[in-house]
């Protein structure tokens, strides 16, 4: 699965490289946009209908591929300790570094922070350094991050975002629009935890697609959102004086 997520996102990239719209595939398939949109969500495509997009690149699914593997080999997926420490321990860094993930160009991260463009251009040769980012001409910004990138599991950013967001995080009543907090509590087998693992790693997936889908829209049309999937095997510490 994670594989054909790789080769849908270069698919889709190849595509904006050749000027090329959800449109003019569904154009190519006879299908609604709408279709060809759920397609791309769902990546499920068959041969033929790959194929026929390939077609109007002027590409071989083969060509595809290898355009994967390529692209694969160039990007970041995790960072080291080491890195992940020095983006932990400045905020301005990770700030900067959270928006340039998020495709924030350098003349936003100076409008809407208090950055300087001296201060800017010190925090993305940082980035660049630690090749999450190529900084181009005119201090553009190329991400270099590979689509499964991830924080290490309780490392530095981790540990920062748990120790010092948690509690503004969860600050909240959760009853704006753009808000919810969903609480189950349930008595699982391990075959069902599994099973509740896949499907929470499918919908994080979701998000990656419809934020990756949305990077294209101007910035005052997209909002800071944060999701948090978390599940663990826990009784409530509360009840502990009650438990034989």
């Amino acid at each position: 699965m994670a594989q054909t997520k790789q080769l849908i996102d270069t698919l889709k990239r190849a595509l904006k490289a050749h000027g090329l719209s959800y449109a003019d595939v569904a154009s190519q398939l006879t299908l609604s946009e709408a279709s060809v949109k759920r397609l791309f969500a769902e990546a499920s495509f068959s041969l033929a209908r790959l194929d026929a997009i390939c077609q109007m690149m002027d590409m071989e699914i083969s060509d595809l591929v290898l355009l994967m593997n390529n692209q694969a080999r160039s990007m970041v997926s995790k960072l080291s300790f080491e890195q992940e420490q020095e983006i932990a321990t400045n905020i301005a860094l990770l700030l900067v570094t959270v928006c340039v993930l998020n495709r924030w160009t350098m003349p936003q991260l100076m409008d809407h922070f208090h950055l300087s463009e001296h201060e800017c251009i010190r925090y993305l040769v940082v980035l660049d350094r630690l090749r999450l980012i190529d900084l181009l001409a005119g201090n553009r910004i190329k991400l270099k991050v590979a689509t499964n990138f991830k924080w290490l599991d309780n490392g530095p950013i981790q540990q920062f975002f748990q120790q010092k967001v948690a509690a503004d995080f969860f600050n909240t009543q959760f009853t704006e629009q753009q808000e919810q907090l969903i609480v189950k509590n349930g008595m699982l087998s391990d075959a069902a935890m599994i099973v509740f693992h896949r499907k929470v790693e499918q919908l994080a997936r979701d998000f990656d697609e419809l934020n990756n889908d949305d990077a294209v829209l101007p910035l005052d049309q997209r909002r800071g959102t944060t999701a948090v999937f978390a599940m663990r095997s826990w009784q409530y510490g509360l009840f502990e004086r009650l438990r034989k």
